[in-house]
């Protein structure tokens, strides 16, 4: 609740299909073709797809075997988040991806091992 000193967190618009790096190809076309999303390349050569109001980023990965899904959660406030994700437990997992520079967040998980970027908003 605002004013409590607790942060606030709000589910992000991204989430990110973890795959392997063969899948890729018809990972997009999949998305584009069969189901007819629009999916966006980026400068960098990474691709999303318009999922309804979420961004489904499709990245490849090497040496995995199997997807995952990645969440994003947002914060008002990261360090009072990162205090109160401490005192609940919740594990910290900064060496799944590094992030870029300058930005603002880190990774969590959750009790199922699921990975969840926690940022600030408008992070993406």
């Amino acid at each position: 609740m605002p004013g409590d000193g607790l942060p606030r967190f709000r589910a992000g618009r991204n989430i990110s299909l973890k795959m392997p790096v063969d899948r890729l190809e018809e990972t997009v076309t999949f998305y584009r073709d069969v189901l007819g999303l629009p999916v966006h390349t980026t400068e960098r050569g990474t691709h999303w797809v318009e999922f309804g109001p979420m961004r489904l980023w499709l990245d490849p990965v090497p040496q995995r075997a199997l997807p995952e899904l990645w969440l994003e959660v947002v914060a008002d406030d990261l360090d009072a988040a990162a205090r109160h994700l401490a005192r609940h437990g919740v594990p910290r997992r900064d060496a799944v991806e590094p992030l870029p520079p300058g930005f603002s967040g880190f990774w969590i998980s959750n009790p199922a091992g699921v990975v969840h970027l926690v940022c600030e908003p408008d992070g993406d």
